[in-house]
Formats: structure tokens, C-alpha cells, sequence
């Protein structure tokens, strides 16, 4: 039974043909003697290996067999008409890379027809003729004219030699083709190497990416995980099939375990990639084992959901008895995972309880509400250590309302600063909560790490005094809130013991203390305990948070991702652009490092200034229709607003223009039409084209509640407000559009 390794194919297929290349290679895998599937060799190929096979009438499958490891292999190259898959087997190569080990299929030059026709018939040298041969002299035409001398100023170096690249680094150290490296070295800039790069799988796509970073040759070539071929010690298919398992070989081949796994790298296509192919930098964190909690940052698109995911697989197949957390800030994300993981592998099972084995996958406040249901009355005492009180229904939820009805109902001096909700919800979730305070003499001697807005002891005073009201409330109720939930369910599994041997969280830098109370509490203590990974640029929800604070030590343990699969450069430069100026700081309160580069490239954004809403609803229009007119999916399109009032308007005014779209909310977006959701709904999803829409614009509401904060409350929330725009921008795969309204348009809408 053959062994399939998928390459990345150099031709899209359509779905006619997808789902005849499907049949085809399960026939192959299954048995490669089967009847109609002509696997044949092709005389005079460059590469004896190359086979091709029939997929139908039309269309051929170009592939190599390899004989090793006591069994046949098929490296599956693409797929082609007849005979252009012909033409393309004559001529490709597949090669062990003579520098770092690495697999290389490669094409020889196919001669033009006036070039064949010329060739001249091979004549054999006179042995006694020792003239040396005289060098070619160019035919009259061949010969450049000579140009008339200029004084010009000298033209700006080329972006690698810039860079401090030379061309024996890129050959002999790194193994580029000498025809790439020449190439790389020409380009004037980071686009230029970039449409280089995109034109080339697999690791010497990664390699021109990364050469145009400020990284140095050994850290680049550590990143990669290159090596020097070893000594050959078998054939050479099994020199071939060695280097395919090499870490940088995984992101352009694939080893196929079965066929469900076939079935989706066939289907999926681009968007589905990362499943199946991986860069070597994100393969080494799926694997590897940590002595304790592990944090992997890296901007928008960098690939680590990809890596969690992967992860998850990895720790179940490792030992499928393995209790696994999959968790992440909301509902929406965790139902992602839960897909994603799927569509990895359906076979990975999917626990339903927590504390069973296999993965479950649950949003962060889902895993609270689960340990308290599994306490029932048990959690009385968990409660009352939190609370010091008791709470008659701890598995209602406070409405998100309370705040701002204690401040309408109790009375307090209190500069506005203090007394509005923001204050105090950040105070109850940074202060309160995580040290268990009870009471007023608690909170009199509780340190405030964090909090820019320093309180005396009579202010102090005035702040429990609201506390109090607002427990009092709830307490009527029974209920808690979603902080409250969180660290009540830490506190039960500190006294009852942990329910999970591996925890992994995505989107880290959204999490509250008492969240991290609770997953640090959730994992045993020890080796890959904990997995983090966030992006403190993408805070749009939490207080800033500093995870040593909460019995989670990461010094020593973390990593960044820099390389961006999702969005081209043009889209990234725009994004990162939003973030200047503004001061981030990550789970270890270092400050946030950028230096994030895409692995593509595309047109700028448009940036289509208006004045109004009319004028935003007809630039919008309009951008949608001409995005259908070129065939777009029409669910790859997403407008993002910034509310769900604003959402509802640009719906309404979009039907009205004839551009029928779709409000998501919640639900998993449908198909068939341009969808229509918030920033927030957008966070973890890509599109294939985006338009942001009203950047730049503060409602009256928000100017209000903006000038009611102290200093500190309104840095966060520009930088939130930042972040905001950067998680939307950072959504689109191609084309981004930027329609921003002037502030003085708000009163005249």
C-alpha cells in the first residue's frame, strides 16, 4: 500500500477536477497497480522517478516514486491537461538540496521551438586540433548600442546587499539556487524579493521572506532548522525520503496518514493550507516539551492558533489518554478551534465533560461554569473564600448592567474619574478579586500593582463603599459575575485538585487575573502544563494583565512568531501603522516588540475619506459591487463596523443601495452573500477582501465616556481602541478598503 506526500501544487484546480484528482490518488494509495490508473514512466524524463498518472480523458497527474523504507512512495506534484502534464514531467526534477539537506523539485528550461530547430547536430572534436576555441561573436543584433554618457546620481543599492546579504551566504551557506539568489540580490525592495518569494514553495519561499529581514545568516538558518546533508548511507530514494521529514521540508510536503487527511488537503485549498503545511519555526513548538508554562507571542496572522491546534493533536496522539484544554476568550474563537481541530483531524477525539480524556474546547468562562455545575453544592465553600459570603444560584450570570445601576443608585463623592464603571469594574477584576478580598480592611491593605490612579485611605474607603453595594446586589440575585465565576472555580480546584494535564489558550492577552487563576489552578503542575500563546497588540477586551502576579512563571519560556501567512505586506504595513505611537506592553510587562513581516504581497489599501453617511454607504456600495463583478466569493467579502447599531444601519443602507448582505452576530456566518459584523465578531476569522468602515471616528457617546476616565483608563482605552482597528485590518488576505469618517460628521448624520 503506497505511501502519498503531498507538495504543494504549482496549479489550482477547479472543483470538477479537485474531485477527480481526489479518486485518483485514493485508487493510488490504496494500490498503485489498480486498473486505469496508467502510472507510467516518461522516456527521455529528466528525472527517471517522474511517473504520471490518468486522472481522466483530459487530465494527468505528474508525480515521482520513490522505493524506500520497504515500501513505494508518491511525491504528488500536480496535476495538468494532458500535455502540458506531459511537457512538465519531461522536465522536472526532484533533489536532495547539496547545501542543507532540504528536498528541491526543480524544471529545466524547455526549449523554444526556433531554439530546437537550430540546434545543430553534435560533431566530435579532431583529437590532433589543438587550437583553443574562439570566443562567439555576437550577431549584429545581439550587439548593445552604446549609450551616450550621462551624469546621473547612482542608483540606490538593491535591498539585500543593503542588508549586508552576499551571494556566497545565499548559495553556500543558506543552498539557494544560484539563478534565485541572483535574482534576490537584484531586487531594489522588501516587494520585489516578495514576488520572487511567492513564486517559489516550500523553504526557499521562506528563506527570500526572511532574507529580508534584519535577521542575521545563522539566525536564519537556525529558524529553518537547515542542516548539511549527511553522508549518504542509503539509496538515494532514501536519502530523498530522509530529507523530506526535515523540519523546513514540512512547509511544501506533507506525508499523508490516511484518507480522510488526503480528502482535505485536496478540498481545502489555500485557506486550508496551515493544516497540513507548517514552517518550520511553528512545527517546533507543536512538539516540543517545556518544563513548565510556555508563552508564544506573535502578531495578527502569525500562525499561532495553527500552532495550538497542531499542538492539541500532538499531545492526544502522544498519549490519548491525555486530559487536554483547548480554551480561549470567547465563544465565537472557541467554536473556531473547535473546527479547526476537526478539519486537522476528525479522528482526534473530542472530549465532552471536562476532565475526560481527549481535548475539550470550551471559551474560558464556558470551563468556569463547567467546574462549578460539576461542584454543585460543593462550591458553597469555594464561595465563600472568594466572597466571603454565599451566593444562592452561583450558575446565573450578573447582568453586564450592575455597575452603572449601583452608580445611578448609590451615593458617593467621588471624582468622575473613579466613579464610573470602567474604574471600577478594572479595580474589582486587577484588585479585588484576584487577592480574595472581603472586606473594607482587606481592601485598605491590598497592594494595587498597576493601577495609575493612586487612592488614599478615605478614598479607598468610598471605592469598598460601592464595592459593597454592587456585591449586595448580586447577592439579592445569587448570582455572580463572569470575574467572580472564574475565581470561585480556581479556588474549588485549588482545594479539590486539577482536571487537566495539558492546558493550551489562545488569545492570551484578553484574559482576566481570575482567568488565569482558573487555568493555572485546571493543570497539573509540571511538564507542558501550560501553553500560551497572545498578541498584546490584539487586546480588545481585558484589563492588562502580568501573569507572574497569578502563579504563572514564564521567564525563560517564550517565544515570538514574526513571519505573517495571512495578510500581504501592503494590508500589514497599514496595520502596524496604527499601532505607532502607541506603548504595549505583554503577559511578562516587557515591552511589546513589533518587526512583523508577510510572507505576501498585493495592492495598497484604498483610503476613501467621506463626510457623511451617505457618502459612506455609496463608497461602500460600491467597492462590494466592483469586488462581485471580478467573481469574488461573496462570503470572502466582510464590512466591519464598530457596533451592532452601526452594523444594523450599513445592512439596511447597502440593501437599499442593491448590494443585499448579511448581519452576523453570534452564528457562524452563512454563505452567499457579503457579510456584514462587528471588530470584535471579526477576531480570528480572514477574509479575501475587507472594508473597514467610520476608522478615525468618536461617536458623542464615546467622546463622553472617553473625557469621564482618569489618565490611565484613557491610554488603555486608546490603545485598545488601536488594537481595535489593527485586529480588523489585519482580517484581510488581499484587499483592504479604509473609509474614514471626519469627526464632525456624527452631528450631521
Amino acid at each position: 500500500m503506497p505511501t502519498l506526500i503531498m507538495a504543494k501544487w504549482p496549479k489550482k484546480l477547479d472543483g470538477s477536477v479537485r474531485s477527480k484528482a481526489m479518486a485518483f490518488l485514493q485508487k493510488l494509495s490504496a494500490d498503485d497497480t489498480t486498473t486505469g490508473l496508467h502510472v507510467e514512466p516518461i522516456q527521455g524524463a529528466t528525472d527517471p522517478r517522474v511517473r504520471t498518472g490518468r486522472v481522466d480523458d483530459f487530465w494527468r497527474a505528474v508525480m515521482f516514486r520513490l522505493d524506500g523504507e520497504g515500501e513505494r512512495h508518491y511525491v504528488i506534484h500536480g496535476v495538468w491537461p494532458h500535455d502540458e502534464a506531459i511537457a512538465v514531467a519531461e522536465r522536472v526534477r526532484l533533489k536532495v538540496n547539496p547545501i542543507n539537506g532540504l528536498p528541491q523539485i526543480e524544471a529545466t528550461p524547455a526549449p523554444s521551438p526556433e531554439q530546437a530547430a537550430a540546434q545543430p547536430e553534435p560533431v566530435s572534436p579532431d583529437p590532433a586540433d589543438t587550437t583553443p576555441p574562439r570566443p562567439a561573436t555576437p550577431a549584429p543584433e545581439d550587439v548593445p548600442p552604446i549609450e551616450p554618457v550621462v551624469e546621473a546620481t547612482a542608483p540606490r543599492k538593491p535591498l539585500l546587499v543593503r542588508r549586508g546579504r552576499t551571494r556566497a551566504e545565499l548559495v553556500e551557506r543558506l543552498g539557494l539556487p544560484e539563478d534565485i539568489a541572483d535574482g534576490a540580490l537584484a531586487a531594489t525592495d522588501e516587494d520585489a524579493v516578495l514576488a520572487l518569494a511567492q513564486r517559489h514553495e516550500g523553504w526557499i519561499g521562506l528563506l527570500l521572506v526572511d532574507l529580508t529581514s534584519t535577521d542575521s545568516i545563522d539566525d536564519i538558518y537556525d529558524k529553518l532548522q537547515l542542516d548539511a546533508p549527511a553522508p549518504a548511507a542509503g539509496t538515494d530514494d532514501e536519502n530523498l525520503l530522509e530529507s523530506l521529514r526535515k523540519p523546513a521540508a514540512a512547509a511544501q510536503f506533507a506525508f499523508i496518514d490516511d484518507q480522510d487527511e488526503l480528502r482535505r488537503v485536496i478540498e481545502d485549498g489555500d485557506f486550508g493550507a496551515w493544516r497540513v503545511f507548517l514552517h518550520p519555526e511553528q512545527r517546533r513548538y507543536v512538539d516540543r516539551t517545556y518544563s513548565g508554562p510556555f508563552r508564544l507571542s506573535g502578531g495578527a496572522g502569525t500562525g499561532k492558533t495553527v500552532v495550538l491546534v497542531h499542538r492539541a493533536r500532538h499531545l492526544a496522539r502522544r498519549n490519548p489518554q491525555a486530559r487536554i484544554v483547548l480554551t480561549t476568550f470567547t465563544t465565537n474563537l472557541a467554536d473556531a478551534l473547535r473546527e479547526s481541530l476537526a478539519q486537522l483531524n476528525p479522528r482526534v477525539p473530542q472530549a465532552a465533560k471536562l476532565g475526560d480524556p481527549g481535548v475539550f474546547i470550551a471559551g474560558v468562562d464556558a470551563l468556569a461554569a463547567a467546574v462549578i455545575r460539576g461542584a454543585g453544592s460543593g462550591i458553597a465553600g469555594a464561595v465563600s473564600a472568594v466572597l466571603g459570603e454565599e451566593r444562592s444560584s452561583p450558575n446565573g450570570r450578573v447582568p453586564g448592567t450592575r455597575w452603572r445601576a449601583v452608580l445611578d443608585t448609590a451615593g458617593t463623592d467621588l471624582a468622575p474619574e473613579i466613579a464610573n464603571e470602567n474604574f471600577l469594574a478594572t479595580e474589582y477584576s486587577l484588585i479585588v478579586l484576584p487577592n480574595s478580598v472581603q472586606n473594607e480592611a482587606g481592601y485598605l491593605r491590598v497592594r494595587r500593582p498597576g493601577r495609575g490612579l493612586a487612592l488614599d485611605r478615605a478614598k479607598r474607603a468610598a471605592v469598598w463603599s460601592l464595592v459593597s453595594a454592587y456585591r449586595a446586589q448580586n447577592r439579592i440575585d445569587g448570582t455572580l459575575d463572569f470575574g467572580e465565576a472564574a475565581a470561585v472555580a480556581a479556588a474549588h480546584l485549588r482545594e479539590t485538585g486539577p482536571l487537566a494535564d495539558h492546558v493550551l489558550v489562545d488569545e492570551g492577552q484578553d484574559l482576566s487575573p481570575a482567568h488565569w487563576q482558573l487555568l493555572r489552578a485546571l493543570a497539573v503542575d509540571g511538564a507542558d502544563d501550560l501553553f500560551l500563546a497572545e498578541d498584546s497588540h490584539q487586546r480588545i477586551y481585558g484589563p492588562r494583565t502580568v501573569l507572574g502576579r497569578y502563579g504563572i512563571k514564564i521567564v525563560g519560556r517564550s517565544r515570538r512568531l514574526t513571519l505573517n501567512y495571512r495578510t500581504t505586506a501592503q494590508n500589514l504595513h497599514y496595520a502596524m501603522s496604527i499601532l505607532d505611537g502607541g506603548s504595549y506592553v505583554d503577559l511578562e510587562e516587557e515591552p511589546e516588540a513589533t518587526g512583523y513581516r508577510s510572507a505576501r504581497t498585493g495592492p495598497k489599501p484604498s483610503i476613501d475619506p467621506v463626510t457623511s453617511l451617505t457618502g459612506e454607504l455609496n463608497t461602500i456600495a460600491a467597492r462590494i459591487k466592483g469586488w462581485l463583478a471580478e467573481e469574488t466569493t461573496p462570503e470572502t467579502i466582510a464590512v466591519m463596523v464598530q457596533d451592532r447599531f452601526q452594523r444594523e444601519r450599513v445592512v439596511t443602507g447597502l440593501a437599499e443601495r442593491g448590494v443585499p448582505v448579511r448581519a452576523v452576530d453570534r452564528e457562524q456566518p452563512p454563505k452567499g452573500k457579503p457579510l456584514v459584523m462587528t471588530m470584535h465578531r471579526a477576531k480570528g476569522m480572514e477574509f479575501t477582501k475587507v472594508v473597514l468602515a467610520s476608522v478615525a471616528q468618536h461617536t458623542d457617546a464615546e467622546t463622553a465616556r472617553l473625557a469621564g476616565l482618569d489618565e490611565t483608563g484613557r491610554q488603555d482605552a486608546e490603545l485598545r481602541s488601536r488594537s481595535l482597528i489593527y485586529v480588523a485590518a489585519t482580517r484581510a488576505r488581499d484587499e483592504l478598503s479604509v473609509i474614514q469618517r471626519s469627526s464632525s460628521s456624527a452631528a450631521r448624520t
